[in-house]
């Protein structure tokens, strides 16, 4: 069996500095749920939409979906979320990450984060409530639109916070030295 070094961990895809922002953003995700608010059936986290589009401008799909998978779990053990946060989360990171990934253009990854959580998390978070969590009354679309409410709220944090980071150039520096 062959140990995970420093040195081998390139071979495996892993980039040690993205790895420690990943567990940074989970963890800021996880505490900012305490800030959140009940709508239509669904716990609202909006710092978790906020992280979605960090890790997306910072990190890429990958890491961001993996960031977002650790804050639902952590947020699950600690009572402070429920099993929607799987799909809403993941599901927003993935596709911000990915919109911003190819187009290279913050208003991609907020459009990413909004489409993912809001519409394809939400529309997911029906088997999830209907099998998983015995909510027979759930519908395909009964958590749309407080997933949207919950995204739209932290994607504009979001927005406020990386147009400024943009605009004073850290976005571009932070993402070479990733890569380093």
């Amino acid at each position: 069996m062959k140990t995970v070094t420093a040195e081998n961990t390139v071979n495996l895809g892993l980039n040690t500095r993205k790895l420690a922002v990943a567990a940074v953003f989970a963890a800021a995700a996880v505490v900012g749920s305490t800030i959140s608010f009940p709508v239509f059936g669904s716990k609202c986290a909006p710092v978790q939409h906020l992280v979605n589009v960090l890790c997306a401008v910072f990190l890429g799909p990958g890491y961001g979906v993996a960031a977002a998978f650790i804050a639902s779990v952590l947020r699950n053990l600690l009572g402070l979320g429920s099993l929607l946060a799987f799909p809403g989360s993941m599901c927003g990171a993935l596709l911000s990450g990915l919109m911003y990934k190819y187009f290279k253009k913050l208003p991609a990854a907020y459009a990413g984060e909004i489409f993912g959580t809001g519409v394809i998390g939400g529309m997911l978070s029906y088997p999830v409530a209907a099998l998983l969590m015995g909510n027979a009354q759930a519908g395909v679309f009964t958590f749309v639109i407080p997933f949207l409410i919950s995204t739209c709220g932290g994607t504009l944090l979001a927005a406020l916070i990386t147009l400024k980071l943009e605009q004073i150039g850290f976005i571009r520096k932070a993402n070479d030295l990733m890569k380093s």
